[in-house]
């Protein structure tokens, strides 16, 4: 297999993962609606012996919600590791090299970091 067909096999498995992780989105989204309902019904004052324990039980949602975004976090920055990969021009190539000419591949906004 040749090395443009390997980056291009690379790119649509990227995209199947990403259009994948947008449909795990979109269910997080209808069930951090309902969680939302719920919580506004069920966690209030009343509920609890103590505002410890009112704090103590939103402080554990809002840890979880947390672990979740630094899941996806890491998913995404494993994917964009990828796209670099694939994207960044190979340090032999020539200004006429492969993808057109694109020297310099395309900036993430990590380098003014």
């Amino acid at each position: 297999m040749s090395r443009e067909k390997a980056f291009l096999q690379m790119l649509e498995s990227t995209a199947v993962l990403q259009w994948n992780i947008a449909m795990i989105l979109e269910a997080k989204a209808v069930e951090a609606e309902k969680v939302k309902d719920w919580t506004h019904h069920h966690i209030h004052p009343r509920a609890f012996e103590s505002h410890e324990d009112q704090l103590k039980e939103t402080i554990g949602i809002h840890e979880q919600i947390v672990e979740l975004l630094e899941g996806l976090t890491k998913l995404e920055n494993g994917l964009c590791s990828n796209l670099k990969a694939v994207l960044a021009p190979p340090e032999d190539a020539e200004d006429s090299g492969d993808f057109g000419g694109m020297d310099g591949g395309f900036g993430f906004g990590d380098e003014e970091k």
